[in-house]
């Protein structure tokens, strides 16, 4: 549904390896970037925009990435946590947000809530 989002981060190399790592399983990965900047998503054509900022404060923005499958919102999770992000909703039925609703949530090195959903 979005065209683009960036996001201001403190440590870009963190924050690529963080989303790098968290959006493999589902099906992005790294395309232009530079010393202030990085671009991240389906190959050829980076959605999610990193941006260097040292003295940035999260607003604790939310980011949900739309998956194929239940196995693929466990692999973004699983994925996350290897890469430091931290628990904020494991993989599962979110009923409340609709029957079919499958997600799961984490916390970027930024304080950001980033979710992997499918339904």
């Amino acid at each position: 549904m979005y065209d683009h989002i960036g996001l201001k981060v403190k440590d870009l190399a963190a924050s690529i390896r963080f989303y790098e790592t968290v959006l493999a399983p589902l099906g992005h990965v790294l395309g232009s970037h530079a010393d202030s900047y990085a671009g991240i998503g389906p190959p050829g054509a980076p959605a999610l925009w990193l941006y260097a900022a040292k003295d940035t404060r999260s607003p604790g923005t939310h980011i949900a990435f739309r998956a194929a499958d239940h196995q693929a919102v466990t692999a973004f999770y699983q994925a996350g946590l290897n890469a430091g992000g931290r628990d904020n909703g494991g993989p599962g039925p979110r009923p409340d947000y609709s029957p079919s609703y499958y997600a799961a949530f984490l916390m970027d090195p930024d304080g950001n809530n980033v979710e992997a959903v499918c339904s």
